[in-house]
């Protein structure tokens, strides 16, 4: 009787011991999370394109301006004028830009290693230009990103992709560009270090990426790496110094180089160079 009692009150126990188990009463509790509903969003329709895109696409304008031109009714789709931003072009329509019909483009990017003597500008008033040296890389219309001088040589890149073209101009990101600039006497280390910590010049602030004497050369020979897409503002820097150009030369864009490309010459930047200039 005695061994009997003593497993009933065990059992009756350790129920009890279950009962308030705070590990066991939870895992009765737990419920699977609820999943929230999400709601698909409508896919795109790839045979259409947004107008201002469509004009961009062509070359003629950035987006922005494509928007302007759209509201003031140069733009024509079939045969009527649209002025809706947000309209779709459709395959087979028929887009006049002040008249002239308009297409997509392909997008080409073209790596110019420039030489002397020619302008940097699409003008044909201008007498040798650098549009002269790709006259003949794509029939697609691309147009220089920045500015050379006409006796500056090195790496200049042309496309009518307006998405880098905005990257490259951004005033905030931009895309920097490595210069060996030859001054006409040596650089003082006192205005390296004032030029590398940023200075100003009629009351706007001047700042490089970097600023260094070339290893194994006299210091009156300098790289400068810089965002500004213009080549005005590092002549604008030196003269500040009391110190004139006598070379500019742009070795670097990016990760881009002058590797295998002459001076004068030209080359089309593979798809990995491509992608690499996107992701700046």
């Amino acid at each position: 009787m005695s061994k009997q009692r003593g497993n009933k009150g065990k059992e009756k126990a350790s129920a009890r011991i279950g009962k308030s188990n705070p590990a066991k009463s939870y895992t009765k509790r737990r419920q699977e999370p609820v999943k929230k509903k999400t709601t698909s969003k409508p896919t795109s329709n790839p045979n259409e394109i947004r107008l201002n895109k469509y004009i961009a696409n062509s070359g003629i304008c950035s987006r922005r301006d494509a928007d302007m031109h759209i509201s003031i009714g140069s733009v024509t789709i079939n045969g009527k004028v649209v002025t809706e931003m947000g309209y779709k072009v459709k395959i087979g329509d028929e887009v006049r830009f002040d008249g002239s019909r308009i297409s997509p483009e392909k997008k080409a990017y073209v790596l110019l290693n420039k030489p002397k003597g020619f302008a940097t500008t699409t003008s044909e008033s201008k007498g040798k230009t650098v549009m002269d040296l790709v006259a003949n890389a794509t029939s697609s219309r691309i147009k220089p990103i920045g500015r050379l001088g006409r006796n500056s040589t090195g790496l200049l890149l042309f496309t009518n992709d307006e998405v880098i073209v905005e990257k490259f101009t951004n005033s905030k990101n931009g895309v920097a560009r490595l210069f060996h600039v030859e001054l006409d006497k040596n650089l003082k280390y006192e205005d390296l270090k004032a030029i590398k910590e940023g200075f100003k010049i009629d009351g706007k602030l001047i700042a490089v990426e970097e600023i260094s004497y070339i290893e194994g050369s006299p210091k009156k020979e300098i790289g400068l790496k810089i965002k500004n897409t213009g080549n005005t503002i590092i002549r604008s820097i030196f003269e500040h110094f009391k110190y004139d150009i006598i070379k500019l030369d742009c070795v670097m864009i990016g990760h881009l180089t002058k590797k295998d490309i002459p001076r004068g010459h030209w080359k089309h930047l593979t798809e990995l160079e491509i992608s690499n200039l996107k992701m700046l």
